[in-house]
């Protein structure tokens, strides 16, 4: 089951480039990825029809007890067969559906194929909290499904829609699930369901939550307004997701949990009377419309509520039912869908309206129509008669329910006759409409899925066997699918339904007034519309209130709530009882009276230069204290960053004001610093508090030992960075990543990736004869601009500390250093060439793109990770390499240093997105502009001629 799972996922990473090399063509090789699913589930039919589960169970998080547990039953079978075949066939039907030259056919392909996967995991999993996680990736991919036409509002709204609505349903679903979890110590179903519940209250809400997600996503009521706008999707994502495949995920749930939780109060009302008046608004609306495929959708939230009602209302019989309608209902709602899209790609419509005669010119299209409408509405001998017949005996001790299913089947005979009528039916005075030649892979997946609905009836013996196990779970099985049980009260409601649905179709025209009068006076979409809006309403009034422009407010605000909040609580509590050191050694004591003067200095510092100067001062000094401490590789690090924050700072303060705001700010100054002093002593009291309430043993303490033994270095900071808590770094490094990315992007208006412009060109006779030319961006700074002292020191040193940033990298794993140090190193190298020789030097220094180190450097980090786990370690895992090289003889390499060079590449690439965003791309927007910009540093000039 998890080869099928990433079978998927590498499908739908490889689909865009397929679709771009052979076009929608390439959907008939996806399509073997879901049939494979599909295959598989039926090589396992045997050991599933005799009540047995495969099962399989690999490591996850083991800290968290958590496992990728996959289990397989009868439903779980059941639905895997629906995703795989009715996906493979969907893929196959996108082949011709969509025009070679169509926008987002790659990214199509793509996601359909990952949406399969991820509704594969969902009924596989045997983990509540797996299962959500699939739950929700199903939730993103039809977002992208349903918004696949992005440049019209209709489809965005669509998408945005159901993210909303599945997604809060699915948070609901998450908090009920860790409610059952924590009380039974497990997260999976299979052992979760043979434990005691939890009573009282408990149960009652997680129950409710649970319910809210699973009603969300299969679009019962209150829920329903959003599958009938997702009309807005392809017709090929309309056939799989809101026919066979994602609007069941919540039926799949309930079927999943209803043997164990249908006992709990509320599970059987609320499903009772969810799905039953589901299904009267969703078969009434169907009447009213006048496009096929809305018909469809409409119809389609009304056997929703069918399914919803007897698959959860607990009974061996009704699951029985259940199943065989879930299979019927997927079979002839998606190809019913396939037919309208045949319809609408040959036609340029769906409009009933506007379609005639196309049982003349289609009349292949016609039958396999005819087939899958005469399952929906319960004719023998098709599967859907077989169901609906089964769920009819299944509530014949329930009159009062028996009733309105009878109803709801009624107006789903009506609207099925009015699907077939409106669009093969031929038009008085109406020219026939003309699909043109149907290209066979449009025809043969509705055709197939059709067939197979006729087949299944006559074998309902037979299905009858590999559905028993699912409802032999609720106890002893009182019926059994068959084609024929004799004259019986079931017969005898069918022909009702079908009569009185026949009758109301009939009366359409005397009813037409009635019909579309006769509605809720609040539809789900207003209702929708109108919740939203209000709370775009809110949050505007709420922003205008708390959001007034002001940054030092906004800080202001959180540094309070900071000092109230934890602080408050830590005053209150005292945690620490010991009493403490105020210092270790004399020089301590000093360097902190440095750096509490410097820090008031600030405070009162009128020119923004001068108070950066002074809060780096406060930098240093704490560098100043690790090196006191004996934490070298801490202090290295410190006195760089504290370093390269200052030289970034002096590149932003060009774009800014020499002083601070020339306003009378006497009193507000005052009450800053009155909450700088608070926030200050508020931090200082929790960092003693956090130490001193510790009552576990450090886990730190066994690092030395790890760092050997594990990491094969001695230096522990460094070992900690790369191997033992290494997947904080590399978390870190896509921070990196993505700080990078948002800075350059608020910038450059081109791409980052792409060779940069080379400095101007310089004539020969530009220096004055017998100048030594020291860096060769220096001639495009004006003269005044320059400092021919700088760039002597830059051209010495520069390439030294390029040398020096590599030892540190190769040095770093037994010394102090590594390559976040080194790339710091490496980064303040070409500040230097920047600032002394301007834009152009930069990218003489370096011509290469930002964005094309960062993601080398990110690709070697994960790289290294993958690696270790392909040859058989762990994720990250660190070995030794021994090598021998001439004159130094043997040594070893420590693996995790390509995961180090990966670190040193970000921190390059972050320092060059930041030198060439806010340093040489200010530069170039300034000369645009045609003159010095204000600020702290002069402005670079015109190249001299």
């Amino acid at each position: 089951m998890l080869v099928l799972l990433i079978l998927h996922l590498v499908a739908a990473v490889v689909a865009p480039l397929l679709v771009r090399r052979w076009g929608p063509r390439a959907c008939y090789l996806l399509a073997l990825v879901p049939a494979s699913a599909f295959g598989w589930a039926l090589v396992r039919t045997p050991e599933v029809a005799h009540g047995g589960a495969v099962v399989e169970t690999y490591p996850w998080i083991s800290d968290l007890g958590l496992d990728l547990a996959l289990r397989m039953t009868t439903l779980s079978w059941l639905m895997t067969l629906l995703v795989g075949g009715v996906g493979a066939l969907v893929l196959g039907y996108s082949a011709r559906y969509f025009p070679p030259d169509a926008l987002g056919n790659s990214r199509y392909a793509g996601v359909m194929v990952a949406f399969a996967g991820a509704m594969l995991g969902l009924v596989l999993a045997d983990d509540l909290l797996l299962l959500y996680v699939c739950w929700e990736l199903t939730t993103v991919f039809s977002y992208l499904l349903i918004g696949h036409s992005s440049e019209r509002r209709s489809s965005r709204w669509a998408a945005a829609q159901a993210l909303t609505v599945t997604t809060l349903g699915g948070l609901a679903m998450l908090i009920g699930f860790l409610m059952l979890g924590h009380h039974a110590g497990t997260y999976r179903w299979s052992e979760l369901g043979q434990q005691p519940l939890p009573g009282g209250a408990y149960l009652v809400v997680a129950v409710l939550l649970i319910l809210l997600g699973a009603l969300s996503k299969s679009a019962v009521l209150p829920f329903t307004s959003w599958l009938p706008v997702a009309m807005a999707a392809p017709t090929p994502v309309s056939a799989y997701l809101h026919a066979a495949a994602m609007v069941k995920a919540g039926v799949y749930l309930l079927g999943l949990l209803t043997p164990v939780l249908a006992v709990v109060g509320p599970w059987r009302p609320v499903v009772v009377i969810a799905g039953l008046a589901t299904m009267l608004v969703g078969g009434w609306a169907a009447l009213r419309q006048t496009d096929l495929k809305l018909l469809l959708a409409h119809g389609t939230v009304s056997q929703l509520g069918l399914l919803t009602v007897v698959v959860g209302v607990g009974t061996a019989d009704a699951a029985l039912a259940g199943a065989a309608m879930l299979l019927a209902h997927a079979l002839f709602k998606a190809a019913l869908f396939l037919v309208v899209g045949v319809i609408d790609h040959g036609a340029g419509t769906r409009d009933l309206r506007a379609l005639s005669g196309l049982r003349r010119t289609a009349p292949v299209l016609t039958g396999v129509a005819v087939l899958a409408a005469a399952s929906m509405a319960g004719l023998p001998p098709l599967l859907g008669f077989v169901a609906k017949e089964a769920v009819f005996a299944a509530f014949a001790d329930q009159p009062l329910v028996l009733a309105v299913l009878v109803a709801g089947t009624v107006l789903t005979v009506a609207y099925s006759i009015r699907f077939v009528w409106g669009a093969f039916a031929d038009r008085p005075g109406a020219a026939a409409t003309d699909l043109g030649r149907i290209a066979p892979s449009l025809l043969i997946p509705p055709a197939l899925l059709a067939v197979v609905g006729l087949v299944a009836g006559p074998a309902a013996g037979a299905l009858d066997h590999l559905l028993r196990p699912y409802p032999e779970l609720f106890g002893a099985v009182g019926q059994h699918l068959a084609l024929w049980h004799g004259l019986t009260p079931a017969l005898g409601l069918s022909v009702l339904a079908l009569a009185g649905g026949t009758a109301l179709f009939a009366l359409r025209g005397p009813l037409a007034p009635v019909v579309a009068r006769l509605r809720w006076p609040v539809t789900g979409q207003r209702g929708y519309e109108w919740i939203t809006h209000r709370f775009d309403r809110v949050a505007v009034d709420v922003t205008s209130v708390t959001q007034r422009g002001s940054l030092p407010q906004y800080l202001g605000l959180i540094l309070i709530v900071l000092a109230a909040v934890p602080g408050g609580a830590v005053f209150l509590i005292q945690p620490w009882e010991q009493s403490l050191d105020l210092w270790a050694t004399p020089a301590q004591p000093v360097v902190l009276l440095v750096v509490c003067v410097a820090a008031l200095l600030a405070v009162g510092a009128s020119r923004r230069l001068t108070a950066m100067l002074l809060v780096g001062m406060t930098g240093y000094g704490t560098a100043m204290l690790f090196v006191l401490y004996g934490a070298p590789d801490l202090a290295l690090t410190q006195f760089l960053v504290e370093t390269m924050t200052i030289a970034i700072f002096v590149l932003v303060l060009r774009r800014l004001p020499e002083r601070f705001s020339m306003r009378p700010l006497r009193r507000s100054r005052w009450i800053r610093r009155t909450i700088g002093a608070i926030v200050g002593t508020t931090v200082a009291a929790l960092a003693v508090g956090a130490a001193a309430a510790r009552q576990a043993r450090s886990i730190s303490e066994d690092f030395p030992h790890l760092a050997v033994e594990q990491g094969h270095g001695r230096n522990v900071v460094n070992v900690t960075l790369v191997d033992i808590r290494a997947w904080d770094t590399l978390g870190e490094a896509a921070v990196l990543v993505a700080a990078a990315t948002g800075v350059a992007s608020l910038i450059f208006h081109q791409s980052r990736t792409g060779p940069r412009p080379r400095r101007r060109e310089v004539a020969e006779d530009a220096e004055p004869a017998g100048r030594e030319v020291w860096l060769r961006g220096g001639a495009t700074l004006h003269e005044r601009q320059r400092s021919i002292v700088l760039e002597v020191v830059t051209r010495l040193i520069s390439h030294t500390a390029v040398l020096f940033s590599l030892y540190l990298l190769f040095s770093g794993h037994n010394a102090p250093g590594g390559g976040f140090a080194g790339g710091l190193v490496a980064s303040l190298a070409l500040t230097m060439r920047y600032l002394a020789g301007g834009r152009y030097e930069l990218v003489e220094a370096a011509p290469i793109g930002a964005g094309t180190v960062l993601g080398a450097g990110l690709l070697l980090a994960v790289g290294s990770a993958v690696v270790s786990l392909v040859v058989g370690g762990t994720v990250l895992e660190s070995t030794t390499v021994d090598l021998w090289l001439p004159l130094i003889g043997h040594f070893y390499l420590v693996t995790s240093l390509f995961f180090d060079i990966g670190v040193y590449l970000v921190v390059i690439g972050l320092a060059l997105d930041v030198l060439r965003s806010l340093g040489a791309e200010v530069d170039r927007h300034i000369e645009t502009a045609g003159g010095a910009g204000g600020g702290l540093a002069g402005q670079q000039g015109e190249a001299r001629p």
